[in-house]
């Protein structure tokens, strides 16, 4: 059945607000403009309906289903729709059965909108790749995800993606100002009175969603209409009662995710204090798990800073346990502390790449046997032997320090940690510089 089929009076009455001022062709459409322009790629395949495979991904209420709603106006294909969330295997194979027939006895093409595409598992998104190559169907899906990550690379391989946009405060506004003054199919029918900055408030508590700010506004009208002949006044107490709490766009298992995650990190590397508060609030108030956010600040404390402020690990352990031990709210001002901490620590990644060319090293050079002068010895045959011969106990030392090799004879000069020259680490550099000069004097004196 394709879901775009106009409705009798009563029933589209009925509908929500949203899909009842629904754009039907592209003089109502509003923001797009890179995709929907004058002269633009995708225009042009929609008016000369020589549309291919595609995909549509934006943030929610960015105007992927109004989109395709133009196209089933505009198209001569038949058009269907399918709900990711509510179809399996057997609808699709219903939808291509029907684009065969259409294909074979009326020489039509058949376009199928899939509205939350990603929702598809790898098993569903198999079965178009026959019928999308062959051309029996044509598919438009619509996601919020990044395809890159929620569709196979086969199917992505044959459809062009168009990218929407978070729609602008301008086009937030002028959505909202016509289901105002539609009188057909809006809210033109009520006398509907409004406080000033109303329609920037609603934009506000929607982030960018159109769905979201028009359900706002049909919600505040519903709930103060009462007698048709009486003014509806809507004022910022009623749309802020209404809202109750700000709804940010974020997904914890996609884009978003990383996107907000990455800021955060790359806030507290380039030691911006207000940015990484910032992304760490914008976390926490979108639903990310608090203690996720705690997790990544102590990698963080080892992999920026490391030994350049060695209480810095500290600081983010002790925020962990303050979070799990308190909860939210009271136990988040303690990821804000060790957020502003890390930002504004010197910053040094040499325990980083030490680590890393380690790892390397052993990929590389593979289990180099362990020197006999550091090997233990319990048994008298391991002493008869060699293991452990040689051996000096640095305690025993005048200062505690015995020049001795301890890397694999292979590597022995080999020098995975170089310290940085901020903080702590200039201390450390000293310490290594004195270690070194002791060394090469113990060996020059044993030549």
């Amino acid at each position: 059945m394709n879901l775009f089929q106009q409705n009798n009076s009563k029933e589209s009455d009925a509908k929500p607000l949203a899909d009842r001022i629904r754009p039907r062709k592209f003089s109502e459409f509003v923001g797009q403009e890179q995709l929907l322009g004058e002269g633009s790629l995708l225009r042009k395949l929609i008016q000369e309906d020589k549309l291919c495979s595609m995909i549509f991904w934006g943030p929610p209420g960015s105007g992927k289903t109004t989109l395709a709603m133009v196209i089933t106006n505009l198209t001569q294909a038949d058009f269907v729709s399918l709900s990711a969330v509510t179809s399996g295997i057997k609808e699709i194979k219903s939808v291509i059965e029907q684009a065969k027939l259409n294909r074979s006895g009326y020489n039509r093409n058949t376009i199928l909108f899939i509205d939350e595409v990603h929702r598809f598992n790898k098993i569903q998104q198999d079965v178009f790749l026959p019928f999308v190559e062959d051309g029996t169907i044509i598919i438009i899906g619509a996601t919020t995800e990044n395809p890159s990550f929620s569709i196979i690379s086969p199917l992505l391989s044959r459809c062009r993606v168009f990218v929407l946009n978070r729609l602008s405060e301008e086009d937030l506004k002028t959505i909202l100002e016509r289901a105002i003054q539609d009188k057909e199919r809006g809210l033109g029918k009520w006398q509907i009175e409004c406080d000033e900055g109303i329609f920037e408030l609603i934009i506000r508590l929607s982030d960018g969603d159109a769905r979201r700010a028009l359900n706002l506004l049909e919600l505040a009208v519903m709930s103060l209409r009462s007698d048709p002949a009486q003014p509806i006044h809507i004022t910022h107490d009623i749309i802020k009662e209404l809202s109750q709490r700000q709804q940010l766009t974020y997904d914890k298992t996609g884009e978003e995710h990383y996107n907000l995650i990455s800021a955060f990190h790359k806030s507290l590397r380039g030691s911006d204090p207000d940015a990484s508060l910032y992304w760490l609030g914008r976390m926490l108030e979108s639903g990310e798990e608090p203690l996720y956010v705690a997790r990544r600040m102590i990698r963080f404390a080892s992999e920026d800073i490391g030994n350049a402020d060695p209480q810095a690990l500290v600081v983010a352990m002790a925020a962990k346990e303050a979070y799990e031990s308190l909860g939210s709210p009271e136990g988040e001002l303690a990821l804000a502390q060790a957020a502003l901490y890390l930002a504004t620590a010197p910053k040094s990644n040499s325990i980083y790449r030490a680590f890393n060319e380690v790892q390397s090293e052993i990929q590389r050079s593979g289990a180099l046997p362990v020197p006999f002068v550091i090997r233990n010895a319990p048994t008298s045959l391991m002493k008869a032997l060699g293991y452990g011969k040689g051996y000096q106990y640095d305690h025993n030392a005048p200062e505690h320090y015995a020049p001795q090799d301890y890397l694999p004879d292979e590597i022995k000069e080999k020098k995975f940690y170089i310290p940085g020259r901020f903080g702590f680490e200039k201390e450390i550099k000293k310490r290594i510089e004195w270690w070194e000069k002791k060394k090469k004097e113990v060996k020059k004196d044993s030549s």
